[in-house]
Parts: structure tokens; sequence; C-alpha cells
């Protein structure tokens, strides 16, 4: 209790100290504004004529905003130091310009993507392999220190920020949705204004027209009536973060969200990993949105990428293995092989 005391003597000198000065600015404050609400009403007592007590009237009014703002005060240095980062940040120049409009772009997109003995670090994580931070260097969030990675045969560098993000569809773990109705989440990726024929197109393709038109109250269902409610479904606002929807939900509405702007490109960064009850809902979404797209998928689940053309194992940062499923799994004393086989239907990195 004596060392705690002790360790306490200096904070408590500092708040003393602090509370004085507080007080005695606030104490002050109001001194002046009775001071002029004095001289005020002496003044309007030995005035007769009318424009002088205008005047008068004039000057009580502006003494109470000067003394409510001399109580803010000691939020000064507050208000300074804020506004010193707000305006450093507002200097900073990106190494990457998001409305740099410089660059090339590609009239028929083949979605051939290529990686080239590529190689990038940062020092701000070191959470895990790299697997989602190659969506992020496929997307431009970050450049390469070496290496290259190209889109049909041009390096990404050379094309169209803005065009080479549009070309590409995400689905990330934890999608963000935001406090709007679910059409505009959906509509949210496609520049300009997606068409209603487009919307729904996306949810049914991604799996959601079901759940959406559950969202309205139906005493009575019938066949002719689905669609209108789909419509009324899709006016039903998803509150901040989606709060109001499952997690397969949200999923299906971030599928239908990537796939309506037509995206060559889709990049699926651990879209099923914290799902469960409703993962093959999703999953079976998924599948249907990557027909005759180039589809990059960062996965632990097996039934996720078991079918894809050539799958990468990670480990600590670099490539172990590549192939097809049924050559990695059997692939004697290969890490593929033991993850399936100490895992069963899951994949852990």
């Amino acid at each position: 209790m004596k060392l705690h005391q002790e360790k306490c003597e200096g904070p408590v000198r500092i708040g003393i100290r602090h509370g004085l000065h507080t007080g005695a600015g606030f104490g002050m404050s109001l001194f002046f504004l009775y001071s002029v609400y004095a001289v005020s009403y002496y003044a309007g007592l030995v005035s007769s004529k009318q424009e002088r007590l205008r005047l008068v009237k004039f000057f009580d009014m502006t003494a109470i905003g000067i003394s409510q703002s001399g109580a803010l005060a000691p939020d000064s240095g507050k208000a300074k130091v804020g506004a010193a980062s707000i305006f450093t940040l507002l200097d900073q120049k990106p190494a990457i310009d998001s409305a740099d409009d410089s660059g090339t772009t590609l009239e028929n997109v083949q979605g051939d993507i290529e990686f080239q003995h590529i190689s990038f670090s940062c020092n701000c994580w070191r959470s895990g392999s790299g697997k989602s931070t190659i969506i992020s260097l496929l997307q431009r969030f970050y450049d390469l220190d070496s290496g290259r990675i190209t889109l049909d045969g041009i390096e990404i560098q050379k094309l169209k920020l803005k065009w080479l993000r549009q070309q590409m569809g995400l689905v990330s773990q934890e999608p963000v949705l935001f406090n709007d109705t679910i059409r505009a989440n959906i509509a949210y990726e496609k520049e300009g204004n997606a068409t209603e024929a487009e919307i729904l197109a996306a949810a049914e393709l991604a799996n959601a027209n079901k759940f959406i038109s559950s969202l309205h109250k139906q005493h009575y269902l019938k066949n002719m009536q689905i669609l209108k409610h789909i419509h009324r479904g899709m006016t039903r606002f998803c509150c901040e973060r989606g709060i109001q929807l499952s997690g397969g939900q949200k999923q299906r509405v971030a599928i239908a969200r990537a796939i309506v702007k037509g995206p060559r490109i889709l990049l699926l960064d651990e879209a099923t990993s914290a799902l469960d009850a409703e993962s093959e809902v999703v999953q079976d979404a998924l599948d249907r949105a990557v027909v005759d797209r180039t589809t990059v998928v960062v996965a632990h689940r097996l039934s996720t990428i078991k079918n894809a053309n050539l799958i990468a194992v990670i480990k600590n940062g670099g490539i172990a293995e590549k192939g097809k499923h049924e050559a990695l799994i059997n692939k004697k004393d290969g890490i593929y092989a033991s993850l399936v086989a100490l895992h069963g239907a899951f994949l852990f990195s």
C-alpha cells in the first residue's frame, strides 16, 4: 500500500494542478459573464433610447457565447494535437494512388494470371504464411519487392489501377456490409447503377433469392408471388456490419455483390472457413459463381479447393508443393497429403 501510495503521488499532483487550472478558467469565464451582465443591466437602466437598448442586448448575448467558449479552453491543446494528426494524414502521399488514371487496359480479358518469382515482406504483420497477402498483391494494395505478377502477359503495374480492380470480384471471410438495403449492398460494386435485372440475376446465382424473399413476412406464398417477395426483401436493411443477417446470408450477399459487376477474375479469401451450418449452401453458390471465370481461392477447407486446376501449398511464405489434388494426395510424405490425413475434410496452415 505504501509503495502504491508513493507511485500515485506524481499523478495526484498533476491531477490537482490540472483541476486548479480548469477550475480557475471556468470561474473566470463565469466572472466575466456576470460582470458583462452587470454592466449591461446598469447601462440599460441609464439608457433611455431604443437604439442604445438594442446595443446593450447585443452585448448581453455576446457575453454568453464568450463565456461558453471560455469553458472549453482546456480542450484547445487536444484540438491542436488532433488537427495536426489529421493534416499529417492528409499530407501523406500513398505509394499506390487509387485515383491515378495512367496505365493501359485490355480489350478482352482472358484471366491468365502468373506469379513469377515474387518476393514481398512487411513488418506490420507476421500472422500467417502469406495466403491472403497474395490476394492483396493481385489487387495492388501493395507492390512487390521483386518479381512480377502478370495478367494475360501484361504486368499489373502497367495496367490502369481502377480498371484492374474492376476486373476482380472479392469475397472475403468477413464481408463488409453497409447500413443500407440488401439491394444497395449488392449493387455497390457495380460502377454506375446496376439494373434490377442484374441485381436479381446476381442474387439468384449466389443462391440468395430464397432467404431474401423470406425476409419479407409471408402469411401466404404462391408461385406467382415469389418475385414480389424478393423485391420486398431487397428493401430490407442489413444494419451496421450486416448484423441482421446470419453468416451464410452475409456471404451470399457478398457473392452476389462480387458477381453483379461481371468480373473476369473471382477472388475467394477464406469465403467458407467461418461457416458451419450454412457452409454447404454457400459452397453451392460459390460453385455456381466460378463458372467461366478465373478463380483464385484461399481456403483451409478441402471441399473448397480439391477441384481446382492447380493447388499451391504455402508454408513459411513460400510454395512448398503445387499440383492437382490427385497428384498431391498420393505424394509420399507430402505436406498436402499429411494435412488431409491429419484433419480429414479440413486443411489448416
